[in-house]
């Protein structure tokens, strides 16, 4: 009975080791985010920012009432308030680039395009930022009419609400990475403001592990007649679209047609909520935008920085984009009245919990070779990270949308997958902190032979 027992201890203390020695996948400071996001406060920024009438990029800039002008100072009122609440966690500054007529139909006049941004640097990779954007510019029908009412309720007052929001709930915690809360303007006129802030960001040298671009996250009715507070959708590009000549031939024979880092952030947003958000329904899809459309991540991506759309599933086309007014009996205009509070809270806290997770992961490994042709085998080896607790296998079928299979191997910098064939699965390997956090999973991007 004696020797049962110390069997039985053995066994246990074994196994209380081993599992010691991975890191926990659930973070309880991740469930605190979400219940912190309050719908109240988005409410009363988005009231706030339709209230100033127009927003448009070539409307009014030294009313403090009326006008992009007054927009853009109550926003950096905000951060700045947020940043004195946290003891100055926040940088808070404008960054700007001027625009003139010869660079687009929707240029009317010379403008500056300005970006409210506000960064919270982090504790150990201070220039790796992960970034969230709203849109400060709203339209009427007309992109180039600046003086008719705009409220841009939801397109994009919600999107800009929640980045507020995002920067006050996640400013009371301490990351490892930075993070940027950022308002961009000129998005109805060509995209210019995350133009600027990306040229910028090439210039200061930033390390940029994704944009989660919000651009209208406050509908639940949408124009098909579905009505849901539970759907969302993340739009993102399959590959880079800087890709070299030699990439694109070596997709040819390798895979990874729709593995570049866009959609592996795009998959990393949809596995976090659905661990954490169970009652949200991720939606990817895979498209740079909506079909032949436009949003303020495509910028970085025309740079090669990852970057995703979080929006609405269900759009009403008779509330965006339009003049204040009614015809034929249907009330047209993005006012404040079409706006879901509650859901906005739910998308603004999908960001959240997404910004803290990469915030708080180690770097990704920089270099992922794989190998097994015409082997029973597949094997993997990468570039170990500095600050990496371990790292963890993903692989999945050929077709599957997902990382569907997973297993952490510790801190080790190869692994031979035994039995698991090289031509039937894609693979990638991620960094896991400490704390449990992951980067990006990175699709292979060297052979083995």
């Amino acid at each position: 009975m004696k020797y049962t027992f110390t069997l039985i201890f053995l066994s246990c203390f074994t196994a209380l080791l081993a599992q010691n020695n991975v890191p926990s996948e659930t973070d309880l400071r991740i469930y605190g985010i979400v219940d912190a996001v309050s719908a109240d406060r988005i409410e009363k920024d988005v009231r706030a920012l339709a209230g100033f009438g127009t927003r448009n990029t070539f409307s009014d800039t030294l009313s403090d009432t009326r006008g992009i002008g007054a927009a853009r100072r109550f926003i950096k009122a905000g951060f700045e308030k947020t940043s004195q609440n946290c003891g100055g966690c926040l940088d808070v500054f404008y960054q700007k680039d001027l625009v003139t007529p010869d660079m687009g139909s929707r240029i009317p006049k010379e403008t500056y395009v300005v970006n409210v941004v506000a960064i919270q640097k982090g504790t150990k990779y201070p220039n790796r930022y992960i970034i969230m954007s709203g849109d400060i510019d709203s339209r009427a029908s007309d992109a180039t009419d600046f003086t008719t009412d705009a409220p841009g309720a939801n397109d994009n007052a919600s999107g800009m609400a929640g980045t507020m929001e995002a920067a006050r709930v996640l400013s009371k915690y301490k990351f490892e990475n930075s993070i940027i809360y950022v308002g961009l303007s000129g998005e109805e006129q060509g995209l210019f403001g995350g133009k600027g802030l990306a040229e910028y960001a090439v210039k200061q040298g930033w390390d940029i592990i994704g944009i989660l671009n919000n651009d209208m996250i406050g509908n639940i009715e949408g124009v098909d007649g579905v009505i849901s507070n539970r759907d969302f959708r993340i739009f993102s590009e399959p590959v880079a679209a800087n890709e070299t000549e030699n990439q694109r031939k070596a997709r040819r024979f390798y895979g990874g047609e729709v593995d570049g880092n866009s959609r592996q952030l795009a998959r990393y947003i949809h596995k976090n909520v659905t661990d954490y958000m169970p009652e949200m329904n991720p939606m990817m899809i895979y498209r740079l935008d909506r079909f032949g459309r436009g949003g303020h991540h495509r910028p970085f991506n025309d740079l090669g920085f990852a970057g995703i759309r979080i929006m609405e599933a269900h759009e009403n086309y008779t509330q965006q984009h339009q003049d204040i007014r009614t015809e034929d009996g249907i009330e047209y205009g993005d006012v404040v009245e079409h706006v879901n509070f509650p859901y906005a809270a739910k998308l603004t806290a999908v960001n959240a919990i997404n910004l803290a997770s990469l915030a708080w992961a180690p770097p990704a490994p920089e270099t992922v070779k794989i190998g097994g042709i015409v082997e029973a085998d597949a094997k993997l080896q990468w570039t170990k990270v500095s600050g990496a607790f371990g790292y963890k296998i993903y692989w999945r079928d050929t077709t599957s949308p997902t990382w569907d299979h997973s297993r952490y191997v510790g801190d080790v910098s190869e692994i031979t997958l035994d039995g698991i064939v090289i031509d039937n699965s894609f693979f990638g390997v991620s960094a896991v902190g400490a704390n449990g956090h992951e980067s990006l999973v990175v699709f292979p991007n060297a052979i083995m032979r």
